[in-house]
């Protein structure tokens, strides 16, 4: 019998305000796909960070291959076999997709080399990515391919992979699940974080259940259902979302012929746009990161203006040409895709963050008034169920999960008259992810416009009346949430939607022929 291929004992870590572990325990077996859920704040990433040495255990003993190890950093659990592809990125922005991979290889490879082998496994596991490209011109879902290309050209022993397919296509996850399932038939152990269920109990032969920092449970998740893993993670079924039929109000959002050249030789030029969001209903735009998402979204929120004024229409009043600020006066709010270094500056408190969109708390002369200010952001925490040491706690200090509650709902909390929100889900549990769906069709209940751009399919199918795909900067027609099916949207992810250009149908062709090959 071989030893486990890694060993977690009593591992305990202590932070000022919390214990993030307490004893947890943990066997990975040689050729295991071993998953570890929980809800949002319950442990997982610091857990992972212990093993991967970018944390330190106060208690505890790691074993890998049977063998007593102290793992002081990255570079030894390198060393010792084990990659990791963080859900917060390690990148550096200014360094392209190479050199940024060349950082944590064998300084005995040149650049060239580790560029050609980038190439080669992108082209293998169906990550393409330009190595050249700067990392800054990337989108989260293309960095999120840089990660994994970095961890798997490590041939890694033990891959663990945090939250990795939340910006992919369904039909990439497929693919990737294809890698990763030869990758345990050769032998390299997986640890898997994920909310998605039904990957775990697609991919996973293990599971330990973490809540509140301890191990409540360990299963096969192979005989379980996703209403009981929900029982196990969060001690409750997450309640049902209700989508009523709603009569529709007037234009918020009209954009029209909107036609914008790249920035960078590295964006994506979007092409005569077309589409129009009322109060009442909540509009999907469905699509692979990096296919003009970034660019749509920077013209709509103001952060780029140079659209024609009346190509972008908010409330029948030409905004092309509009900023940020005078959109927000007009009733816009917007919930980016970033959530550290555009939603929230991560050094600054929670109730400073609200800052950054909200000026209620602002008093005459701009003086700020910290009571009212501290008050709003402990209602935001206490409505959204964000688990953080409170209003004067930093953005940083949160998890993933519990940063995107805040930043939502310091944007529903504003009443917006249309919300325009990427990625609302991304990287929460199954508890959260329901709680602010529900938040978004509650804003659509009371007459907001919602426009919502995710990569999550079964999310789009489960709040929005009607669905966009955005392919290679052009928008397909919308098409309602009810006529629409998942392997539908999937094919029109590529271009192939009916009067697609010819062009973009003929490339989009191609890619459906390359991943079925």
């Amino acid at each position: 019998m071989s030893h486990p291929r890694l060993q977690l004992t009593g591992i305990t870590k202590r932070y000022p305000l919390v214990v993030a572990n307490s004893e947890v325990s943990l066997t990975v077996m040689p050729g295991q796909a071993h998953a570890v859920l929980g809800e949002n704040g319950a442990g997982k990433s610091t857990l992972m960070k212990i093993i991967y040495g970018s944390v330190k255990p106060d208690e505890g003993s790691v074993l890998v291959d049977g063998r007593a190890v102290s793992i002081r950093n990255p570079q030894e659990a390198r060393q010792l076999g084990i990659s990791m592809v963080f859900q917060h990125f390690s990148l550096f922005d200014t360094l392209t997709v190479a050199e940024n991979v060349w950082l944590g290889l064998d300084k005995h490879l040149s650049l060239a080399e580790v560029t050609r082998r980038i190439s080669t496994k992108a082209a293998d596991y169906g990550l393409h990515i330009d190595p050249a490209r700067p990392v800054h011109t990337l989108s989260v879902g293309e960095m999120q391919r840089v990660e994994i290309i970095r961890a798997l050209l490590t041939d890694p022993k033990l891959l663990i992979l945090d939250e990795p397919t939340s910006v992919l296509t369904p039909q990439a996850v497929d693919k990737l699940f294809v890698v990763l399932r030869q990758l345990v038939a050769e032998g390299c152990s997986i640890l898997y974080i994920s909310h998605k269920l039904h990957e775990i109990r697609a991919l996973c032969s293990a599971c330990t259940v973490l809540r509140g920092g301890k191990v409540t449970g360990v299963c096969d998740p192979r005989e379980e259902s996703n209403e009981s893993l929900s029982r196990l993670m969060i001690g409750a079924e997450p309640p049902p979302l209700t989508h009523r039929p709603q009569q529709l109000g007037a234009v918020a959002l009209q954009v029209q012929g909107l036609s914008l050249a790249r920035e960078d030789q590295f964006g994506v030029d979007i092409e005569q746009l077309a589409l129009e969001v009322r109060a009442g209903e909540v509009v999907g735009i469905a699509g692979v990161s990096g296919n003009g998402q970034k660019e749509l979204l920077y013209a709509l929120s103001g952060e780029d203006v140079r659209a024609a004024p009346d190509a972008i229409r908010l409330f029948g009043q030409n905004a092309g040409r509009l900023r940020p600020r005078a959109r927000r006066r007009l009733g816009l709010h917007f919930v980016p895709e970033e959530r550290l270094g555009r939603g929230a500056v991560p050094t600054l408190a929670l109730a400073h963050n609200l800052l950054l969109t909200r000026d209620d708390a602002v008093g005459r002369g701009g003086w700020l008034r910290m009571g009212a200010l501290e008050k709003q952001a402990a209602s935001i925490i206490e409505r959204f169920k964000v688990k953080a040491g409170g209003p004067q706690a930093a953005a940083r200090s949160l998890s993933g999960g519990n940063l995107q509650k805040f930043i939502v709902g310091r944007e529903i909390d504003a009443a917006p008259k249309l919300f325009i929100v990427s990625q609302p889900t991304w990287g929460v549990d199954v508890g959260a992810a329901a709680l602010i769906r529900a938040e978004i069709l509650a804003l659509r209940d009371a007459g907001c416009a919602v426009l919502v751009v995710s990569e999550e399919l079964d999310e789009l199918f489960e709040i929005s009346d009607r669905m966009h795909v955005l392919a290679k900067g052009r928008l397909s027609p919308s098409i309602a949430r009810a006529a629409a099916t998942v392997a539908q949207i999937g094919e029109w992810m590529s271009g192939l939607w009916p009067g697609a250009a010819a062009p973009l149908a003929a490339e989009g062709a191609k890619e459906v022929q390359h991943a079925a090959a």
